[in-house]
């Protein structure tokens, strides 16, 4: 099926391709413009991806992706491979959203644009804009907000766990990362959720994430399945096993600020400068 776009609501545009869909808002007299751009460059994208999917399947090697969303998601997790199991697919939602929002802001005209891929977003803002987003948990309740302002050096929020769309080795409900860009911060949130745990516990069930998808790029390593009931300190120790790796990324420039959800406790990580762009509620 060819890749199909639609208007929304609030004047958003509504580009969908197999798995990837993509809600995407822009502002300022070249938004028709920038949104005739994000259809263009999204038409091909998919297919661009998938002529490299088993590359892309695979920690990073000799061998570099060449497709432009492909060496981004590359980028995106090479900074962490000495320290993690990790594959390009960690970044591939951010980073499809860092390339449709370039193509946007070629176009030229625009005071604030978004492209959201699911809940990782690339984030545009001209001086003196800002970009408003809520954080919800795995029962769609409130759990923060982030407010972005131009000048904060954010270009990315991206949230996973054990309730995203991808697998997880942790437990976490959720956790949110601010970054540079998407695809920086889709990576780190994979990772940072995956740090989210209690190695060994026999309340939470695991099973190899071929089991779950037989082409997942973890292959048979163990993924969370369900988790059960947890003590109010066990809590808090997987959650500060997920701060502790946070602030390593922090401290290497990697993320700008984190926030980690788990049995309704948190713990947040404001980026520096301090700033209010998130808000636990």
């Amino acid at each position: 099926m060819p890749a199909t776009a639609a208007r929304l609501p609030g004047d958003r545009l509504h580009l969908q391709h197999g798995p990837i869909d993509l809600v995407i808002g822009a502002e300022g007299p070249g938004r028709e413009a920038a949104f005739a751009a994000a259809a263009r460059r999204f038409a091909p994208l998919l297919d661009e991806l998938v002529g490299e999917l088993p590359l892309l399947r695979r920690p990073l090697g000799r061998q570099r992706p060449l497709g432009p969303v492909a060496r981004r998601m590359a980028r995106a997790v090479e900074p962490h491979g000495r320290r993690h199991f990790v594959t390009p697919m960690a970044a591939v939602a951010g980073a499809v959203a860092d390339e449709v929002l370039a193509a946007m802001l070629a176009s030229g005209g625009l005071s604030r644009a978004y492209v959201n891929d699911g809940g990782d977003i690339a984030i545009y803002l001209a001086p003196d804009q800002t970009y408003r987003a809520g954080m919800a948990g795995l029962d769609a309740s409130t759990l923060g907000r982030v407010e972005i302002r131009a000048g904060d050096g954010i270009g990315g929020i991206a949230t996973s766990g054990r309730g995203g769309r991808s697998l997880s080795f942790g437990i976490a409900d959720s956790v949110t990362v601010l970054a540079a860009t998407a695809a920086a911060a889709d990576a780190a949130a994979t990772l940072v959720a995956n740090e989210v745990d209690l190695p060994g516990h026999p309340a939470i069930a695991r099973c190899p994430a071929s089991d779950i998808q037989a082409d997942s790029d973890l292959g048979e390593r163990l993924v969370t399945r369900a988790v059960g009931a947890l003590t109010a300190g066990e809590t808090a120790a997987a959650l500060d096993r997920g701060l502790k790796e946070a602030r390593a990324m922090r401290s290497l420039g990697l993320i700008a600020g984190a926030a980690l959800f788990l049995n309704g406790c948190a713990r947040v990580l404001t980026p520096l400068p301090m700033t209010e762009a998130l808000a636990h509620a």
